[in-house]
């Protein structure tokens, strides 16, 4: 199975006590995932973020309606958590977070590693752009979710 990478990493003028609880709720997710999506959390009530911790979610890709499941593997606030798809659109989806603080603010790092159905050519043809816009939306959001003060 072919695997492939994204990854970005994102200045935020928050400290780590403030930012990381914003991430530590999954129903957030939606707050900065693209409207084109259809994100939804199917959970009802809360969520208790931890090892083991799954979470349901549904998605339109390309108008198709898509279920997906992932678990909480790693669980360390406020420096790191890893979700990964157990069931959903991929072959394989692990997605690392790690938060480290820097000149008075906070880096948010993603690392994704990923393999489709259909290999390399519709990981080229429709997948990479597709994650590579949903990590651009994530990207603005945050931002306009915390803005720089200066």
């Amino acid at each position: 199975m072919k695997t492939f990478e994204f990854a970005q990493t994102q200045w935020l003028d928050r400290r780590l006590p403030e930012l990381f609880p914003f991430f530590a709720e999954a129903r957030n997710l939606g707050r900065i995932t693209p409207p084109w999506l259809r994100f939804e959390v199917l959970d009802e009530g809360p969520i208790m973020m931890e090892v083991g911790a799954l979470i349901d979610y549904r998605i339109r890709w390309r108008g198709l309606p898509l279920s997906w499941r992932s678990e909480i593997s790693v669980w360390e606030p406020p420096f790191r958590f890893v979700d990964r798809q157990v069931r959903g659109p991929y072959r394989l989806w692990h997605h690392e977070h790690r938060f480290i603080e820097r000149d008075g603010g906070t880096d948010v790092l993603d690392e994704v590693r990923y393999a489709v159905w259909g290999g390399p050519l519709i990981e080229r043809l429709f997948v990479r752009r597709d994650v590579a816009a949903i990590f651009d939306y994530r990207r603005r959001r945050l931002a306009d979710l915390f803005p720089s003060s200066t």
